[in-house]
C-alpha cells in the first residue's frame, strides 16, 4: 500500500507540475474551453492509468506534450465533432491586446498555431517540435515562418502594425 499512495503523490506532482502547459497547449489546438477540459481530462487520466516510468522531466513532458497532440487530434477526427456545430462563445481576457493577440491566432490553420505555441509558449526548439510532431525540424521552421508571415498579414490588414 505504500508504494501506491506514493505513485499517487507523484501523480499528483506531475499533474500540478505539467497541468498549465497540457492545458495551454489543448486550447491552442481546440481553441474551445470545454474541448481543451476534455483534452486535458483525458491526458491526465492515461498518466494515471499507464504510469509511464520517465528518465527525466523532460522525457515525462515530451510524453504529456505528445498524448496532448494525439488527444486533440482524436477529438477533431470523433464522428460527434465532425456532425456537430460549435456554439459561439466569446471568451474573457485580461486586456485588449491579448484578446487581439488570441483572435488573430485563430485565424491560422490548427498545424500553424501548434507549432506556433509550442515554439513561443512552451519554448521548445524546431528540432524538439519536429520530434514531438513527427516532422522534420526544416518543417517546423517553414511551418513557422509561414504562420508568422500570416499572422503579420492579419495584422496589417486589422492595422496593428
Amino acid at each position: 500500500m505504500k508504494e501506491s499512495s506514493l505513485r499517487a503523490e507523484d501523480a499528483e506532482a506531475v499533474i500540478r507540475q505539467y497541468a498549465g502547459m497540457v492545458y495551454r497547449l489543448a486550447f491552442a489546438r481546440s481553441g474551445r474551453k470545454e474541448d481543451a477540459d476534455e483534452i486535458f481530462q483525458e491526458v491526465f487520466l492515461r498518466y494515471v492509468k499507464k504510469r509511464p516510468d520517465f528518465e527525466s522531466d523532460a522525457h515525462c513532458r515530451a510524453w504529456l506534450i505528445r498524448v496532448t497532440i494525439n488527444c486533440a487530434k482524436k477529438l477533431w477526427q470523433s464522428p460527434w465533432r465532425r456532425r456537430t456545430v460549435p456554439l459561439e462563445e466569446e471568451p474573457v481576457f485580461e486586456s485588449r491586446e491579448t484578446a487581439s493577440l488570441y483572435w488573430e491566432l485563430q485565424k491560422l490553420p490548427p498545424h500553424y498555431r501548434q507549432v506556433i505555441h509550442l515554439y513561443y509558449y512552451e519554448d521548445l526548439t524546431a528540432e524538439e517540435i519536429g520530434r514531438l510532431l513527427r516532422r522534420k525540424s526544416s518543417t517546423v521552421r517553414t511551418q513557422l515562418t509561414r504562420a508568422r508571415a500570416m499572422l503579420r498579414q492579419f495584422m496589417k490588414e486589422e492595422d496593428y502594425v
